[in-house]
């Protein structure tokens, strides 16, 4: 297991430098320019005259955009073997800077949807696995097609109309993470208004994993079931609650691991439309930002830690599957 962990910890290298590569080139590529987006910003308009087109040359030069892509991107990630992102074309801040005050608030929004989602998720496709064919199983079942068939953005806008000061309950506040002054009350008041500022940022990124992954738990829990070693451990005597719990639905979330190395990456995807609904500083929106601004090394900046965080859950992923059935060696056999 151990050489296995160094040889996979050996793979994030090449495997992260082939994403950025190819984050690098897209972005780039792209139509429209940072000195353009810059300097409408500032005047409104750009000129025609020498003058204006000698301050777009100047500040191609300073950023260094009339350089070959190959060499820009050799030296970010020059820069980046150090941790420097280098800086903002925005405001001329560290990139690293703005991604520390963003990023433990993204996190923390992901980490507990991602903790909901498992939670819930489990048990609903246990109970649906084993009373297949009834009338909760039919009820689960439409329910959670009905929550994975709605887009998180207008189930946003839905909570905001009728829970969050529209024409109906004044019950969740709908921007921000914190109330005004929080950071001064005692710990105990800040988490309750925090957990309650979290509570339909948190809800619109966890019904859509929840509804999906309670049906990958109620297929593998069905496959299971139907093997011989549970028909024996139901021969045995043994109750069925231990039969389900102690010997199924161990075995069964084999294929659930699998895909929480892909579910961290689409959560932080998805933050970007619910950061940005409820006004959230997270990661999500200053990703959005940067992208209307063509602020290139925040963008890729952005990208690397996400990318970061996808390898390291593909490896979470490996960890788990031999904590979850010790059968599972990633050693070499020899014969």
């Amino acid at each position: 297991m151990k050489a296995y962990l160094i040889r996979r910890l050996l793979l994030v290298i090449p495997t992260f430098i082939g994403i950025s590569v190819i984050s690098f080139a897209v972005i780039q590529l792209a139509p429209g320019s940072p000195v353009y987006m810059r300097l409408r910003a500032a005047d409104g308009m750009i000129a025609a005259d020498r003058e204006t087109q000698q301050i777009i040359e100047d500040t191609i030069r300073l950023y260094g955009l009339d350089q070959p892509i190959h060499v820009q991107y050799v030296r970010w990630l020059g820069r980046l073997v150090t941790f420097d992102f280098g800086e903002s074309y925005k405001d001329w801040r560290p990139v690293r800077e703005k991604i520390l005050e963003t990023l433990p608030i993204t996190l923390q929004i992901n980490i507990i949807s991602i903790f909901l989602v498992y939670l819930i998720s489990i048990p609903i496709g246990v109970y649906s696995s084993t009373h297949q064919r009834t009338w909760g199983d039919s009820i689960v079942t439409i329910t959670l097609f009905v929550l994975y068939s709605m887009p998180s953005f207008w189930v946003a806008m839905l909570l905001i109309y009728f829970l969050g000061g529209g024409e109906w309950f004044n019950v969740f506040p709908v921007f921000g993470i914190s109330s005004l002054g929080a950071a001064d009350w005692p710990w105990f008041h800040w988490l309750v208004d925090r957990a309650w500022h979290l509570v339909l940022p948190v809800f619109c990124l966890t019904y859509g994993g929840l509804a999906g992954l309670s049906r990958y738990a109620r297929a593998g829990m069905i496959e299971v079931i139907r093997q011989d070693y549970i028909r024996t451990a139901r021969a045995y005597g043994f109750s069925e609650k231990v039969v389900v719990f102690k010997y199924a639905m161990r075995n069964s979330l084999i294929p659930i691991i699998t895909l929480l190395a892909t579910l961290l990456p689409a959560l932080i995807g998805g933050s970007v439309i619910i950061e940005s609904i409820f006004s959230i500083p997270g990661m999500g929106r200053l990703g959005f930002e940067a992208v209307l601004s063509r602020d290139y090394p925040l963008v890729m900046g952005i990208l690397s830690v996400s990318a970061f965080l996808t390898l390291i859950g593909l490896i979470l992923s490996d960890i788990l599957y031999a904590v979850t059935d010790p059968r599972i060696s990633f050693e070499r056999t020899e014969s």
